[in-house]
């Protein structure tokens, strides 16, 4: 970083108060101007995701959210629940 933007960035926020103020922020921000108030971190990061994803047609999609919304849970959790009801109404008649 040049010592002249060291001198005309903007304060780094202590907390943002959303996700969105945090993205906004960084989009308009380079994170090499903030370099030297940076520290390594160490991670381990577990590249095998245990999600699996399934094409769902989009009039359906917006039902599920609608449904979702209305039981104030997320749409996976929502299918997520109607499935297992599924599976298990469908292992006590099988």
């Amino acid at each position: 970083m040049r010592k002249d933007n060291k001198l005309k960035r903007a304060q780094l926020p202590e907390n943002f108060a959303s996700l969105e103020e945090f993205w906004t922020f960084w989009d308009t921000h380079s994170t090499s101007d903030y370099e030297d108030m940076m520290e390594d971190v160490d991670i381990q990061v577990d590249v095998y995701s245990s999600r699996v994803y399934c094409a769902v047609a989009k009039d359906l999609a917006a039902q599920l959210r609608a449904h979702a919304r209305k039981q104030g849970v997320s749409t996976e959790t929502l299918i997520n629940l109607w499935l297992r009801e599924k599976i298990s109404e469908s292992t006590q008649i099988g």
